[in-house]
């Protein structure tokens, strides 16, 4: 009984760790690592879902202003049969576009517009910052193993 508890609430089940560079190069515009997958039980993985997301902040103290935007979704079908004590290494690639505002365009045209651009997003207090989550749907569990990464994005 209480082993069917511990698969249902997902405990002492599919672990999901996420292998991803720390800097993702923007330009290229796709990301691309290794969901790692383990179990103490034989269990069954049916598929693994991404979100890549940006955290996009402006502002400062009480004026501060947060918005997140999905950059990309993707979604990995199974099914995978986790078997106990071992690892099991599935790669992804996951494509992506970069969201740019009306200030970024304009200072990528040239170098003097960029540093005025930079300039101005410091005063404003402008921050993005971006992060890959992976959910595993197992079997049999109410309770999935996810996981999520922060990523640097470079230019």
């Amino acid at each position: 009984m209480l082993k069917k508890v511990k698969r249902w609430l997902g405990i002492e089940g599919v672990k999901l760790v996420l292998e991803v560079p720390y800097e993702v190069p923007g330009q290229i515009g796709e990301l691309r690592g290794h969901v790692i997958l383990s179990s103490q039980d034989e269990q069954i993985v049916e598929s693994i879902h991404f979100g890549f997301i940006e955290k996009y902040s402006r502002g400062r103290r009480k004026r501060k202003l947060i918005d997140e935007y999905k950059l990309a979704e993707e979604r990995i079908q199974g099914p995978w049969t986790i078997h106990p004590e071992e690892e099991l290494h599935i790669p992804f690639t996951i494509p992506f576009d970069l969201i740019q505002s009306d200030m970024d365009r304009l200072g990528s045209k040239n170098i003097i517009f960029g540093t005025v651009v930079g300039l101005a997003k410091r005063i404003k207090g402008v921050k993005s910052e971006y992060r890959l989550e992976a959910e595993a749907i197992v079997q049999g569990t109410k309770l999935n193993p996810f996981d999520k990464k922060i990523l640097k994005m470079t230019r």
